[in-house]
């Protein structure tokens, strides 16, 4: 829930949680609380699927996004074509973006193959959601005409001037996989730099299967006790961020990782003790000292851990 009323009456810590986008852990008189922020898939739509775009794909992909590539063209929206891609559409771009249930936490590129589908997607784009980041490749004189012509049939001007375009980062790119990596690192920088007054969208080191592993038991692990280890706080270059989890199961196994090697062994000893006690434990892992780097581990950092028994259901 992220509506503006459930924010007003939120904690404070709530806010900053989602502000930073990362979680937060605080100590109270009752004990110790932890606030994770946690969002929508971050969905990287593609509208076009030429060149640039078979790039994009690949490298968005690659960095967590869920991409989704929509062309009018069998033969340019396809698994095959893309199979970094976690959904292709082949429809008309006026067709399917209003099927795609559009929201905030979405990053919009438009590389289509000509003025016309490019004004075909902005007429449809301009009734959905606003997106976290909305981008168009074309030159300036293109662009420019062409927000002229919307403007006139009652697009507003200022979410036309909001479009990110020229598209990308200016560092010179030329080929298709140049521009497709000017163009993911301006998204990286939307993304991690928020503007003033603007929440960050997740800093969090979060796997969401893990979390869904937790929320959907499978049927083979649901008599079996288990522990979840949270990075709650790092210092330096560790191996895993805040957010990070890792379920260990009382038989020794374990979904998601905090960073591997010894400190990662240590604490799944750690976690058995604790399901078998109940509550919780904190932990801090150094990685400068020897042992870590005997690990091949020497990060230079250190990890606050949250190890916490989870409880059996019913």
């Amino acid at each position: 829930m992220t509506d503006d009323a459930f924010f007003e009456d939120a904690p404070e810590i709530v806010k900053r949680a989602f502000a930073e986008g990362k979680p937060i852990a605080e100590k109270v008189e009752s004990g110790n609380i932890l606030v994770e922020p946690f969002c929508k898939d971050e969905r990287m739509i593609i509208l076009g699927g030429g060149h640039v775009s078979l790039a994009l794909a690949e490298f968005a992909s690659k960095i967590g996004f869920s991409v989704i590539v929509v062309d009018d063209r069998p033969g340019f929206s396809n698994k095959a074509r893309f199979p970094f891609a976690s959904e292709t559409i082949c429809d008309s771009f006026e067709h399917a973006i209003p099927l795609l249930g559009i929201n905030g936490m979405d990053y919009v590129v438009l590389v289509t193959r000509g003025h016309k589908h490019d004004g075909d997607c902005l007429r449809a784009l301009s009734k959905e959601t606003a997106t976290k980041y909305l981008g168009m490749i074309g030159s300036r004189r293109r662009v420019a005409g062409l927000k002229d012509v919307l403007e006139e049939e009652g697009i507003s001007r200022a979410w036309l001037d909001s479009i990110y375009t020229p598209i990308g980062l200016n560092i010179g790119a030329v080929t298709p996989e140049e521009i497709g990596i000017s163009i993911l690192a301006e998204i990286i920088q939307v993304k991690r730099q928020p503007k003033k007054d603007e929440n960050a969208v997740l800093h969090s080191d979060v796997e969401m299967e893990v979390i869904e592993k937790l929320a959907i038991v499978p049927d083979k692990r649901k008599n079996v006790k288990k522990a979840v280890v949270t990075i709650i706080e790092t210092k330096g270059s560790a191996p895993r961020k805040a957010g990070a989890k890792m379920i260990v199961y009382e038989d020794g196994m374990i979904e998601g990782t905090v960073g591997g090697g010894c400190a990662e062994a240590n604490l799944m000893g750690i976690a058995r003790g604790v399901i078998k006690t109940g509550g919780y434990r904190i932990e801090k892992v150094d990685l400068t000292n020897e042992v870590a780097g005997e690990e091949g581990m020497v990060c230079g950092g250190t990890m606050t851990m949250l190890i916490e028994a989870v409880p059996e259901e019913g």
